[in-house]
């Protein structure tokens, strides 16, 4: 009998706001342990928590950017539970009334397109971090209250490799959307699995186990990876699957039991009694409406339908998008979009990268810090460029009009991209204006004709490669200016006649 994977996730995700959930303590990554703490994030009696506007308004955009419906009416519960780094001993959440709900994910994967459905997306807080050392433990509660998002998926995921793309799809649209930094290495972003077997073709689930805390794409891969086959393989000796949470031990490559699965009522889930249910507005649905921008996926379709672009260049200005912004002001000016890609791929992005490597190094060393810049100075953006958009496209159109050659336009970028001097500035004081007559270029190929009998007779015994030195010879005598494809030309019909 054949097995088949059923996975859903519940990814948390912490959302990029000043302040935490219920107080106004900083949201703010590498503070000193417990200085970003206040009565009511450390739960002390008597106090009372205050809600973040902009939390509500970040979960409720990302119910928009996952295609959710937006219930008129919502409210926060609290979910009962002992552990240390959660100081109140329960944790403000929502349970039945969530903010967001029955929403969808649509991501490219196995050279096709997949939809993963989303359950909801509801609003609570964050716990503390504990530390352990060697003979005793720590807890630091900065991070309690911190405003935290959870993401819950339906069981339509069906392989390790689906759960990675649908969480990098997730992850960009959260990004793209200012929702959330998702900065895996600052624990932004945490994911539990649950995964469970079933015979091909039924319906029915199998006992679900999930995997807590994973803080890692590629970590919850590696898990499924071996997760989905030990099930398997327990099922097909007749043994019996029953829920429970795991851990993923990412050294030894492998799942450990921790417990049997707690259920929704072991939490003891009621409504929270000092927070008012949540009923937003039509206005204010529609302020945060007009925050939703263009999802990843659908900027790579249309660049690569308008502009006629391929996959690798519209992932490009979609990983990248003030490049891609850049990109497109200039290509809906031009009749060659595809060119003008080619040279802010190539040439301005690697111009960018090297203007801002010297800046950092510049400024790195006037502040004292060597070879290792800190990560807040100034580099080198597209704001700091010396010359207009337009100019890009002014020297495209010099290339295609064979003005100037390819490698002479590489010369005129380089010039733009120190001075900001127009390219038709350029090509005239230096002189890099393709010569295209006729006659000059026939006196170039006779001189070179005569100059090197060996390669023409070559050329005429049928080595068609003779010619391409012939033409490197004609190129050298005009100092790159004459028209390399008029060259061709006149050479091969010079030694046919």
């Amino acid at each position: 009998m054949e097995y088949e994977a059923v996975i859903g996730l519940e990814t948390h995700v912490q959302l990029k706001t000043k302040s935490k959930m219920w107080c106004g303590c900083a949201n703010q990554y590498g503070a000193p342990p417990n200085t970003n703490v206040c009565p009511v994030c450390l739960g002390l009696p008597g106090v009372l928590p205050v809600p973040n506007e902009e939390a509500l308004r970040k979960t409720v955009l990302t119910g928009y950017l996952l295609n959710c419906e937006i219930p008129r009416f919502a409210k926060f519960d609290r979910k009962s539970y002992f552990y240390p780094d959660m100081p109140k001993n329960y944790q403000i959440t929502q349970y039945d009334k969530p903010s967001t709900a029955n929403g969808h994910v649509e991501f490219e994967f196995n050279g096709g397109t997949s939809k993963v459905h989303i359950t909801r997306a509801h609003l609570e807080e964050d716990v503390g971090k504990s530390f352990h050392f060697e003979r005793s433990s720590g807890l630091d509660f900065n991070r309690a209250g911190v405003p935290l998002m959870e993401i819950v998926s339906e069981p339509d995921i069906t392989s390790a490799d689906m759960a990675y793309e649908y969480l990098n799809a997730l992850k960009d649209i959260l990004i793209y959307g200012g929702v959330s930094d998702c900065d895996m290495e600052k624990g932004m972003v945490r994911c539990d699995v649950n995964v469970s077997v079933r015979p091909v073709g039924t319906k029915e689930l199998g006992a679900k186990i999930e995997i807590k805390n994973m803080n890692s794409f590629s970590g919850v891969r590696r898990a499924l990876e071996y997760e989905i086959p030990r099930q398997i393989e327990v099922v097909k000796k007749g043994g019996k699957l029953i829920q429970s949470t795991r851990r993923w031990d990412d050294v030894a490559g492998v799942t450990e039991e921790m417990r049997t699965k707690e259920h929704a009522h072991d939490y003891r889930y009621f409504p929270d009694p000092d927070l008012m249910p949540l009923a937003p507005t039509e206005a204010w649905l529609a302020e945060v409406k007009s925050r939703v921008v263009e999802l990843p996926l659908a900027r790579k379709q249309r660049f690569m339908r308008e502009y006629q672009l391929p996959a690798p260049d519209a992932e490009t200005f979609v990983n990248d998008v003030p490049l891609g912004n850049y990109f497109e002001r200039i290509a809906k000016q031009s009749k060659n979009p595809k060119a003008v890609a080619n040279w802010v791929i190539n040439n301005l992005r690697a111009k960018l990268a090297e203007a801002d490597g010297s800046r950092r190094r510049e400024e790195a060393e006037s502040l004292g810090a060597g070879e290792n810049p800190p990560p807040h100075v100034g580099g080198y953006t597209l704001a700091d460029l010396k010359f207009k958009p337009e100019a890009l496209l002014e020297l495209v159109g010099l290339v295609e009009s064979k003005t100037i050659s390819s490698s002479a336009a590489q010369q005129v970028f380089a010039e733009m991209f120190d001075t900001g001097k127009s390219p038709a500035a350029i090509v005239q004081e230096k002189g890099l204006a393709q010569v295209s007559d006729t006659g000059a270029i026939e006196k170039f190929c006779d001189e070179v004709i005569a100059a090197n009998p060996g390669p023409a007779n070559d050329f005429k015994s049928g080595k068609a490669a003779a010619l391409n030195f012939l033409k490197g010879q004609v190129m050298r005598l005009s100092k790159g200016k004459a028209n390399p494809a008029l060259v061709g030309e006149i050479l091969e019909k010079k030694l046919k006649s």
